[in-house]
């Protein structure tokens, strides 16, 4: 739907094709998006997909506010990714 957020619509190419995570957790974490425990949580997991499933599966839930802190995140970080998906 028209409705559907980008995180949303792209979550399967998100999940296998994000690569920052570790500046995006922080940057989760500094606007209070996650705490220091679901940080500490989504770190220890091995590999850049299980964290961003985690995202996903927690904060992201939450709210569209989350989702739309996200994006901007993912838009500073993953510029060409997300350029290449809202291509799509």
């Amino acid at each position: 739907t028209d409705d559907e957020h980008f995180v949303d619509k792209h979550r399967d190419e998100l999940i296998q094709r994000v690569s920052s995570v570790g500046p995006i957790l922080d940057k989760l974490l500094k606007e209070n998006v996650i705490k220091h425990e679901l940080y500490a949580e989504i770190s220890s997991k091995p590999t850049n997909q299980a964290k961003i499933r985690a995202i996903y599966d927690g904060p992201l839930r939450a709210a569209r506010a989350c989702k739309d802190i996200f994006y901007r995140i993912l838009k500073d970080q993953e510029p060409f990714l997300i350029e290449d998906l809202e291509g799509n």
